[in-house]
């Protein structure tokens, strides 16, 4: 009898034995080779200037470890602070500068904004039309700028949250390497040096305990009035209003900052089995072409706006790229001629109506997918 009941083991240990690998792992030593993995992964691409590499590392990290069988995941309560902290993060980020540049010039930001918005949409439903991705995943995944934001939201709105995230920090690694060309050929950055990065600042206990009272009374409130992905969008309304509104400042160290950019890469990337992973690779040709497709019309309404406005070409490049916005940031800090109020107003102003009017696309391309 025994060794009746010992035959049907040498079956099931060959029939996937990489991706039963880390299942065989204690909790404890999954955690510790994914933290050394996604601090080697983070650093390498902090070493490349790659954008969002402390994101980007730990999602790699997890997405090795989730099609190698790992069964840890990240707890929700652990999720939601992080959310909420990316949360903060954007709502510090809106300055109230923004709205007196867009103001003077609110035509013409509304009209690249729509156009962007809309042409990022139309290459989101083809991808849809077309089968290469499900539902309204390739519409989130096209959202041009605001990448985190779109891939906390889009899980809420029964997007595939793991394509979605590749196909955004696949875009903005893209778009940044196009603004890193930019800067080698007509921006002389070599005297612009990156700001170090001091982890562990002097805490303001005052400002470091509002800055946690919004995180926690925006999910609250998010979760209070039923938002999509509350414990993000109700900290960025709340802390918003809070910010803007009485002047409250926020401090955000940059440890706190990764350990939540840590929580959301590990959360995604955990997700992502064998067949997800073949997916998104198959899919890839048509993603990229998508992206260049992206940039290529972003550029096209900078030479419209140079031509027809009369804004130097590079303000005018800087102002529609397609997210990157840290890198955009540089170049234009960089050059003497550019207009870096207009290049960062716009910048943000898209941010925000992408931010605001990504649901209300998603679920129009969702509809006419129907049909």
């Amino acid at each position: 009898m025994d060794s009746s009941a010992e035959q049907p083991l040498p079956e099931q240990v060959p029939s996937e034995p990489v991706a039963e690998r880390m299942a065989r792992m204690r909790k404890l030593w999954q955690w510790l080779a994914i933290i050394i993995v996604s601090a080697l992964f983070a650093g390498a691409l902090e070493l490349a200037a790659l954008p969002a590499a402390l994101l980007i590392g730990p999602m790699l990290a997890a997405i090795v470890a989730g099609t190698n069988g790992a069964t840890v995941r990240v707890p929700r309560v652990l999720f939601a602070a992080a959310q909420a902290i990316v949360g903060c993060l954007v709502a510090a980020s809106i300055s109230a500068d923004i709205f007196r540049v867009f103001y003077a010039e609110w035509p013409l930001f509304l009209g690249v904004v729509v156009a962007t918005v809309t042409a990022s949409s139309l290459l989101g439903w083809l991808i849809s039309r077309w089968r290469i991705l499900p539902g309204t995943t390739a519409v989130w995944g096209s959202s041009p700028g605001a990448a985190t934001a779109m891939v906390l939201m889009a899980g809420a709105f029964g997007a595939d949250q793991r394509l979605v995230a590749f196909m955004q920090y696949l875009r903005v690694i893209f778009v940044s390497m196009t603004a890193a060309l930019v800067a080698k050929f007509w921006v002389d950055t070599s005297g612009v040096e990156m700001p170090t990065i001091i982890w562990f600042p002097p805490i303001e206990p005052l400002v470091l305990a509002a800055t946690i009272g919004i995180a926690l009374v925006g999910g609250l409130f998010g979760k209070l009035i039923k938002l999509p992905s509350p414990f993000f969008l109700g900290t960025f309304i709340f802390g918003t209003a809070i910010h803007l509104g009485l002047g409250v400042e926020m401090q955000l160290p940059p440890w706190l900052l990764a350990v939540s950019y840590a929580m959301v890469g590990w959360s995604i990337g955990l997700n992502f089995t064998r067949p997800i992973l073949r997916h998104a690779t198959r899919a890839l040709p048509q993603i990229i072409a998508s992206i260049v497709a992206l940039i290529a019309f972003c550029c096209g309404l900078a030479f419209m706006i140079s031509h027809l406005l009369g804004i130097d070409p590079l303000t005018a490049y800087l102002a529609t790229s397609p997210g990157g916005m840290d890198s955009v940031a540089i170049i234009a800090a960089a050059a003497h001629n550019v207009d870096i109020s207009f290049v960062m107003a716009l910048q943000s102003a898209r941010f925000l109506i992408v931010l605001l009017a990504g649901p209300s696309v998603a679920r129009l391309v969702a509809r006419s997918l129907k049909d």
